[in-house]
């Protein structure tokens, strides 16, 4: 059984596939790229299509890639938080389920043995991952994007809802994108030096 089927069949998560719903995940050997997210809203889940709707619009933006790169060339892979839509919260989407990651992400890492750079997109994935604290600020975490690298690369979720954030943080599209578009070239056009971890483009 593959771990997709497993997923479907596991008994937390039933529900959605009763419904008819897939887990949304990309997982291949070739990528060098991962993305962790939040969880597939509500588009994506119907449409079964990673990231397709404006938040990915704007995460293809700040990558420096188009559509074909980030679904065709299989050097992209997507594992969110939680495989499901998890429905609609007061304001935006509820968080991810508890105990998804840490069951599933350590298998599904372990099929990619070619991954150069995480994106942790938000403040789940950045606290999962880079094992922050409750005090932690994931604006101050971003800021310091750099102390990550080369492995992670922390950024705020690409939504339109985060457009008054990314008014009062302008160093986020001045310095962090720049960066991280430059961090993704490197890996897609297989340079043979190391991540930079903060560079100049002018």
């Amino acid at each position: 059984m593959s771990i997709y089927q497993e997923i479907m069949e596991d008994s937390q998560n039933v529900a959605y596939t009763n419904k008819g719903w897939e887990p949304i995940f990309s997982v291949n050997k070739a990528a060098r790229i991962l993305i962790v997210g939040q969880a597939p809203g509500k588009k994506v889940q119907e449409t079964g299509i990673m990231w397709n709707d404006a938040s990915g619009d704007r995460l293809r933006e700040w990558m420096g890639i188009d559509r074909d790169i980030f679904y065709e060339s299989g050097e992209i892979a997507v594992i969110p938080m939680d495989f499901y839509y998890p429905g609609k919260a007061k304001s935006g989407d509820m968080p991810p389920r508890k105990g998804v990651a840490e069951k599933w992400h350590t298998r599904l890492l372990a099929q990619m043995p070619n991954l150069q750079l995480t994106i942790l997109i938000g403040a789940y994935a950045q606290k999962y991952y880079l094992h922050l604290t409750a005090k932690d600020k994931i604006t101050d975490i971003v800021a310091n994007y750099q102390a990550y690298l080369p492995q992670y690369f922390p950024i705020v979720h690409p939504s339109p809802r985060n457009n008054i954030w990314l008014k009062r943080n302008a160093w986020f599209e001045e310095d962090v994108v720049p960066n991280l578009k430059l961090n993704v070239s490197r890996i897609l056009n297989q340079k043979s030096y190391s991540l930079v971890k903060n560079e100049s483009l002018m």
